[in-house]
């Protein structure tokens, strides 16, 4: 197993296995490694999503969706994965343990290839994988020389911030995710836009030191008329290596702009660019849903308090009553406590068991530097590269940048 991009010809990554954690189907890594030898990766439910979008994955002839009992949970998500897949051309084998006829049938019918219980019968992965290629294999040859997408049609992946109560750090890594995935490779710089959606008190251009345009107003109430070059004019760029599109100059109304606005923004941020990092306002508007929907990782922000633990229990009831694909969220949890407070650490635990959510990304306390790296308008990484909230957030950056087999235990 290698990590999960392209290499060169001779070593580009042809399958993924997906799951959420690998190790619990160790004789799927026993046929995977007999079948494809080093030319596989592994991937996490999240970073699966994000990774389709990327040039990278152009080389996949399939994936592996591997899942148990336990991931019943979040069958939105893995019916969002296999729709993703699909889109992409990449034929999806699903294996699958101690899993409801029920919850078999559904993410059959989103459009999963081939069905394969585990533990898997001996040589049945293979004739899984002869089956799928048989039907039509110029597609499939097709899918695995395609050339990377080049000029204005990336289909960046989208990664959205959102502060679940106030002063729990989301713009704080908004941009300074932003900022370490636009520098953290130093053989080809992706290109990254942050945007700034929190449209009466977004502080991205605080953070970056960046003034706010009237044109930015103007975009927004006309995106019927925005086109590339209306988008590029709105833009500032930032030490030449990040592309911001701040909150307006005034306070508006968060119903200024309605969801198609919105859509055609992310549509043409992501077009252009490699990353997209978006900082949502706390306040739900009649858009959050069209983001949520649009997010390929949607990092929720909250802190060890009663507050965030109140707002993500009716964020989670809010969303499951409109049937939204709550289990998209990634639950982020800033200022968590250091690995030797063994108090802290078990109160973390009984906060995500007590709400029904698994808090995914656990944040240091970066301490004063934060808040002067804010007030300076400055990235961490310019202003205090040693501080332990930089270096988690530019670990979670390189996970999500290359994706690869360690992300999930990078993130």
């Amino acid at each position: 197993m290698t990590s999960a991009k392209t290499q060169d010809d001779g070593t580009a990554i042809l399958a993924c296995t997906i799951s959420r954690d690998v190790q619990n189907f160790d004789l799927l890594i026993e046929d995977m490694e007999t079948i494809l030898g080093e030319r596989w990766g592994d991937l996490g439910f999240a970073e699966a999503l994000a990774f389709f979008s990327q040039p990278e994955a152009e080389s996949l002839e399939f994936v592996a969706l591997a899942i148990d009992g336990e991931d019943e949970d979040n069958l939105s998500l893995m019916g969002e994965i296999i729709s993703q897949a699909k889109e992409k051309k990449i034929k999806i084998v699903l294996i699958a343990e101690d899993v409801t006829p029920a919850s078999l049938h559904q993410l059959l019918r989103k459009g999963a290839d081939e069905f394969v219980p585990y533990p898997l019968p001996e040589g049945e992965l293979q004739e899984a994988i002869e089956r799928m290629n048989k039907p039509e294999p110029v597609a499939a040859t097709a899918v695995a020389t395609a050339p990377a997408a080049h000029g204005d049609s990336k289909e960046g992946a989208l990664f959205v911030v959102h502060g679940l109560a106030g002063g729990v750090g989301s713009t704080t890594m908004a941009v300074n995710l932003a900022w370490e995935l636009a520098t953290a490779s130093d053989k080809e710089a992706p290109s990254v836009c942050v945007i700034d959606l929190d449209l009466q008190y977004g502080s991205v251009s605080t953070y970056l030191d960046l003034p706010r345009r009237e044109t930015i107003f103007e975009m927004l109430s006309d995106t019927n008329s925005m086109d590339d070059d209306v988008f590029s004019q709105a833009l500032q760029t930032y030490e030449e290596k990040l592309e911001v599109l701040t909150a307006p100059s005034d306070m508006v109304p968060l119903d200024l702009i309605t969801p198609e606005d919105i859509e055609r923004v992310i549509e043409i941020a992501r077009r252009k660019f490699d990353y997209v990092v978006v900082d949502m306002p706390t306040t739900l508007v009649h858009w959050s849903e069209t983001v949520l929907q649009a997010a390929h990782v949607y990092f929720a922000m909250i802190e060890l308090d009663m507050r965030s633990a109140q707002n993500a229990l009716r964020l989670k009831r809010a969303l499951q009553a409109e049937e939204l694909p709550f289990n998209k969220l990634r639950f982020a949890l800033n200022r968590a406590p250091k690995f030797t407070d063994l108090n802290g650490k078990g109160r973390v635990k009984r906060m995500g068991e007590s709400l029904g959510i698994s808090i995914d990304l656990q944040l240091p306390d970066g301490g004063k530097p934060v808040m002067q790296s804010g007030d300076h308008g400055l990235p961490l990484a310019k202003s205090a590269a040693k501080n332990p909230l930089r270096r988690e957030i530019a670990k979670l950056a390189k996970s999500l940048h290359s994706l690869g087999s360690s992300s999930a235990e990078a993130a």
